[in-house]
């Protein structure tokens, strides 16, 4: 690399692996862009393509190419140990660039990497045990011969698991190219399935390989990316906080028919039961409650530049992951009676399996204590001269929406665009319990800013009081499932309380 390219900033990463391991699934994740074609064929990309991966104001760039895989790896070691004499050239130019176009393109992008490259991706496919991958031997000898420092990123390693189970993995296959002759870091990064907190740890091992005058550069890369995802991730959790805001202060008077004042004094004291008027107000509070969350969920996608048509998608794996982990008694789902109709169709169901999820699956999360029986009983105020009484949403309710919140959070995080079959599988079991326990922990003050809510405080005051509790929820639960990726330094940024009086249009970097 000539002094010149190292003045402007160049870092750049060349991303190779055995052929269909899903180079161009990870890179479309990587770059937030569906570059490519990606399908379920070999030697799919036949060009080395370069791609910039993040730029900062300055002109610094972190460039990604993205390269034919290997396909017949030891023919491709014989043509690379060959290729600086005549004899291995004319092989090389006349014979295989005609008659055998792929092997041809492989060295080409394979020899591009020896002259440029600083840090070398290798893609493994997780799926396989590596033991059992007979190409490796060969692809070691071809990392080798590029003299390159090299990464190894596990690919196709399926849903989330938890953070034992994936140090496992990643051990094996670090003793294996070890003894293949290659040390190495090993770095789980799903094209499907990833954290984004995962890509700070990959660009972390590519800070501490490159070479020394391109450490600044490198540096700066860091910081732009770190301030791009702070910003990105305060945005997500605006969006988030303002619909638990909203129901947290929403009510529902409960349009009494009754003829006379008496009946409708009998009927608030518990005396006279009119369930047609509370099933309505039921009704109306629902389908808010589904109104904002799909909103929320809705910008929460677009903010990580995800398509508009990924909101079904997440909504539907969290509902399905998690809807019957709070067990509600079907008499409790009995009582919403014959109000489910048009975006509320799948909720009578929903309860009756055991979770509370509103329309085609925003997931609103278990009640624990229901909304039926003394759930609604606390949430229906008691009669103290009012003309009409009303339905709120309970403490525990409003728990749940909260943790329903953070669950969809994760699985926008981890959405890889790639597409392959672990697409719907980011919503493992753990996950739940994990943010359950963060709720549990922050009770006390998250049932204050309820009873603020319907204490007369304004809405705004408690989007900012709940954005400051999903802040520092989402961080924790972050640090929690990525122990190794969130460091104490970006854990402190993500919890940092945005100024309630600042300027609302924080500036965040969408993907192209």
């Amino acid at each position: 690399m000539s002094e010149g390219a190292v003045r402007c900033g160049f870092v750049e990463l060349v991303l190779v692996s055995h052929t269909n391991a899903g180079k161009t699934s990870l890179a479309r994740t990587l770059l937030g862009q569906d570059i490519g074609e990606v399908r379920d064929a070999p030697h799919v990309t036949d060009v080395a393509e370069r791609h910039v991966l993040l730029r900062t104001a300055a002109g610094d760039e972190l460039r990604l190419w993205d390269t034919p895989g290997f396909g017949d790896s030891a023919r491709l070691v014989q043509r690379l140990q060959q290729s600086d004499n005549p004899i291995g050239w004319l092989v090389r130019e006349v014979w295989d660039r005609y008659r055998d176009r792929p092997l041809w393109c492989t060295q080409q992008a394979v020899r591009a990497a020896r002259t440029s490259a600083d840090i070398v991706l290798y893609l493994a496919n997780a799926a396989e045990s590596p033991r059992d991958a007979g190409y490796l031997h060969a692809e070691a000898k071809i990392l080798q011969w590029l003299g390159k420092p090299v990464l190894v990123l596990l690919n196709q390693t399926g849903p989330p698991r938890p953070r034992a189970d994936e140090q496992a993995e990643v051990e094996v296959w670090r003793a294996q190219f070890a003894a293949l002759g290659l040390a190495s870091e090993v770095l789980p990064l799903d094209a499907f399935a990833r954290c984004w907190v995962q890509e700070g740890s990959l660009l972390a091992a590519v800070a501490a390989r490159v070479i020394r005058e391109k450490a600044p550069v490198i540096e700066r890369l860091r910081a732009q990316w770190t301030d791009e995802n702070v910003a990105r991730f305060g945005a997500c959790m605006r969006a988030l906080s303002n619909p638990l805001a909203v129901a947290a202060h929403d009510s529902e008077a409960i349009d009494e028919r009754a003829e006379s004042v008496g009946t409708r004094v009998m009927v608030r004291l518990g005396l006279k039961r009119d369930a047609g008027a509370r099933e309505r107000a039921m009704a109306a509070l629902a389908e808010r409650v589904d109104a904002g969350a799909r909103e929320a969920t809705a910008k929460v996608i677009a903010l990580n530049g995800l398509d508009a048509g990924s909101t079904e998608t997440v909504l539907r794996r969290v509902q399905e992951q998690y809807a019957s982990r709070d067990p509600i008694p079907e008499g409790r789902a009995a009582l919403f009676g014959g109000i489910l109709t048009g975006a509320l169709t799948g909720l009578k169901a929903d309860l009756a399996a055991g979770g509370l999820t509103m329309g085609a699956g925003a997931l609103i999360g278990g009640v624990l204590g229901g909304l039926g029986g003394a759930g609604v009983a606390r949430g229906l105020n008691r009669f103290t001269g009012v003309e009409r009484a009303s339905l709120y949403w309970p403490d525990d309710f409003l728990d749940g929406l909260l943790r329903a919140e953070v669950l969809r959070y994760l699985a926008v995080a981890h959405y890889g665009r790639g597409r392959g079959r672990y697409v719907d599988s980011e919503a493992p079991s753990f996950w739940f319990d994990t943010v359950q326990s963060e709720v549990s922990a922050r009770t006390e003050s998250l049932h204050s800013i309820w009873k603020g809510a319907r204490s007369g405080v304004k809405v705004d005051n408690t989007a900012h009081l709940v954005e400051q509790e999903l802040r520092a929820l989402s961080a924790s639960v972050l640090a929690r499932l990525y122990p190794d990726d969130v460091s104490p330094a970006l854990s402190q940024r993500l919890q940092r309380p945005r100024d309630p009086k600042a300027d609302d249009s924080e500036p965040v970097s969408i993907p192209a």
